[in-house]
């Protein structure tokens, strides 16, 4: 289910983030995220969950702290437990922003779904708080999470695994690491079982902020892949046999390098 919607309240920015962003020269979209949560007072909170390395929390704190935040929190929920302690969840309700690292996004669902961590994080995003994840942490922004697949161009039949997210979006399935991993084949077979879906697959260093209108820009020195396939003509995923390639007709695909544009809902490219 995507966030809720509260009267009165306008939903933060969601920001699925494709991997690998500049930590250290002009670090463009984390200042840009930390700008939306509020500058030098803004309280970011990063959940390091998905990452089995130690520092890694320590290390996104420091990042923004040098970007001038003043009060950053770590998390370090490493099992299901750790998701329901108070004391995390009233850390957690400090926070205008949420930032949620790399790593295992399988880590992410197993551990985090459907505790009171995750359903804070869903609830404090539709009162206005401002989520960030890169990489694991990106995946896990759509209701239907990729886990896998298969590199290349040509789709195929089992060519992706699906596991729930956390559905802060539920019109989007998103990959990450996306050219620099040759990705293109598991999002168009995500995709085909249901053209309902909009494929978004993220570069390395580039990140969708999607607004509360449902409308994001790309930010970042890669691209942005879109693949909408509502307008499909016909796709042969029902009758194909475990392995065998996809027709696909009439998908549509846009490259939305930096500055371009998608209306979720209207299903709209442009430039800005």
């Amino acid at each position: 289910m995507p966030s809720p919607d509260i009267q009165g309240t306008q939903r933060g920015y969601v920001i699925p983030i494709g991997g690998a962003e500049d930590k250290l020269d002009n670090q463009e979209i984390l200042n840009k995220f930390v700008e939306l949560c509020g500058g030098s007072e803004a309280v970011i909170t990063v959940i390091p969950t998905a990452s089995q390395l130690d520092d890694t929390g320590a290390r996104y704190q420091k990042i923004f702290e040098e970007l001038g935040v003043k009060t950053t929190y770590s998390l370090p929920i490493t099992e299901r437990s750790d998701a329901q302690k108070p004391e995390y969840l009233t850390t957690l309700e400090k926070s205008t922003g949420i930032f949620i690292t790399g790593g295992n996004q399988l880590r992410l669902s197993t551990i985090l779904g459907g505790t009171p961590i995750a359903q804070s994080i869903r609830k404090l995003n539709a009162q206005g708080v401002h989520y960030a994840g890169t990489s694991a942490g990106a995946a896990i922004v759509s209701q239907h999470m990729i886990t896998g697949g298969s590199t290349g161009i040509v789709p195929t039949e089992n060519g992706v695994n699906l596991a729930p997210g956390m559905g802060l979006i539920n019109t989007i399935v998103v990959d990450q690491h996306f050219n620099q991993r040759n990705r293109l084949a598991r999002l168009l077979s995500a995709v085909s079982y249901n053209p309902f879906l909009i494929g978004i697959g993220l570069d390395e260093d580039t990140a969708a902020f999607i607004d509360h209108n449902n409308v994001f820009t790309s930010v970042g020195s890669g691209a942005i892949t879109v693949i909408d396939a509502s307008d499909i003509k016909y796709s042969s995923m029902a009758e194909a046999r475990s392995g065998d390639a996809l027709t696909l007709l009439n998908v549509k695909l846009h490259i939305l390098a930096a500055g371009g544009r998608f209306d979720i809902s209207e299903r709209k490219a442009y430039v800005s």
